[in-house]
């Protein structure tokens, strides 16, 4: 693979990462977080320095802008995120280039304790030679979705700076609040306007996914009955209590994070806040079937109602919102952009492969609202977590891959004429 955008990439990923971004699921705001406007103003500066059209802001925060077609065919939208994960500390990120890795554990200077290993990361060993990118040990890096982020502006460029290169109108937009599924909401459709679109959130290097969760979220709220502890015997209802009651009734040996994979769902706490008058506890459900989402739900409930039943002076109220769907409810009704995806992976000599995301994405939310969206990969690994870290390389091949998507749309489309 040639290197005409591994010094780029790596530029752009050191620099966006920099920049906190943090997204906050308890905000009311849009976005979540004022921080994230740091990114998006940046990104609408930067499309208007290298020439892109029809820049904006939505209402929702997105910022959309065109590349023209020079040629017939589709117009396909590019998404990636500009906000982090919110379960990890991202204050302060440290980017680091380690040049040509040679195969050994990574340590990290701000956490000598911590190391990343080929033993307990397979991957590691297929990037010999490569450039990899990582945090200093203290913060998750921010590639989920920094490194969609940069890909999606070396593409732009690149068209931008040839426009012998024939490809359809392409719509690009960078959303916010995707960490904690706000990212797409149902205006997008009409403001991206592209026949279907992609998201570079993927992770190992010919990952195209079609397949994601279906997600809801449950907040349950507990008020106990407060009174002095000095004076609390047969009177006080402690919330705290009753708070880990419910958690440990949830069944932790089949349905957490924890003991499942593949294709089975679970159930996780993410959050308790409160104290012994008043407690909340946020949960996220998810599954690859709705069936078994609502069943989940259903469990949730009648937990709640079980613990309630225990002290009636309580008052335990649980509240299940819908996140996002399976976006293969729609996508397999027309494969078009993921079959476009596939053939154009081979092209650049990679066999695709497709597994189930055991998460979302934004594009699980555009494809319920109308725009199919299947996943590209960027290379990115151990998102989340102080541990992650990406090859500059597999971005470079995520950058291709883009470009050879819009060429083949634009080729089929020719052909199809002809």
């Amino acid at each position: 693979m040639q290197k005409r955008f591994d010094q780029e990439l790596e530029d752009r990923l050191v620099r966006y990462a920099a920049i906190d971004s943090q997204s906050d699921e308890i905000s009311p705001s849009t976005p979540s977080t004022d921080i994230q406007f740091d990114m998006l103003n940046l990104l609408q500066q930067e499309l208007s320095d290298i020439g892109a059209q029809d820049i904006e802001l939505t209402a929702d925060s997105v910022v959309i802008a065109t590349i023209p077609g020079t040629a017939p065919g589709p117009t396909i939208g590019f998404l990636a995120h500009v906000d982090t994960a919110p379960q990890f500390n991202a204050t302060d990120v440290k980017p680091r280039v380690i040049k040509g890795y040679n195969g050994g554990e990574i340590t990290f200077p701000d956490d000598p304790d911590l190391v990343l290993s080929p033993e307990d990361h397979p991957y590691l060993t297929e990037k010999i030679g490569h450039d990899l990118i990582t945090a200093s040990g203290t913060t998750l890096l921010g590639g989920d979705d920094k490194a969609g982020v940069s890909i999606l502006m070396t593409m732009v460029r690149h068209l931008l700076e040839n426009t012998d290169i024939p490809h359809g109108p392409i719509r690009i937009a960078f959303t916010p609040d995707e960490e904690i599924g706000r990212g797409v909401t149902e205006n997008l459709p009409k403001d991206l306007k592209a026949d279907f679109a992609y998201t570079l959130d993927g992770q190992d290097v010919g990952n195209i996914e079609y397949e994601s969760f279906s997600a809801d979220r449950a907040i349950i709220r507990i008020e106990g009955v407060s009174i002095h502890p000095g004076l609390a015997k047969g009177r006080m209802v402690n919330a705290a209590n009753l708070a880990a009651k419910i958690v440990q009734t949830l069944p932790q040996a089949t349905m957490t994070p924890e003991v499942t994979d593949g294709r089975e769902g679970f159930i996780h706490v993410t959050d308790m806040n409160g104290g012994s008058s008043e407690m909340e506890i946020r949960l996220i459900l998810r599954d690859f079937e709705l069936d078994a989402l609502e069943a989940q739900g259903d469990l949730v409930r009648q937990v709640c109602a079980a613990v309630q039943a225990t002290e009636p002076r309580a008052m335990i109220t649980c509240d299940i919102s819908h996140q996002y769907r399976n976006m293969r409810y729609w996508l397999e009704k027309d494969m078009t952009p993921v079959e476009l995806a596939f053939d154009a992976c081979r092209e650049l000599g990679i066999e695709p492969d497709s597994v189930p995301i055991r998460g979302g994405t934004d594009g699980s939310r555009l494809t319920e609202f109308g725009t199919p969206c299947p996943n590209l990969f960027t290379g990115m690994q151990c998102v989340h977590g102080p541990l992650e870290w990406i090859s500059v390389q597999d971005m470079a091949v995520a950058t291709e891959l883009c470009l050879s998507v819009v060429q083949k749309a634009a080729l089929n489309t020719r052909n199809s004429a002809g």
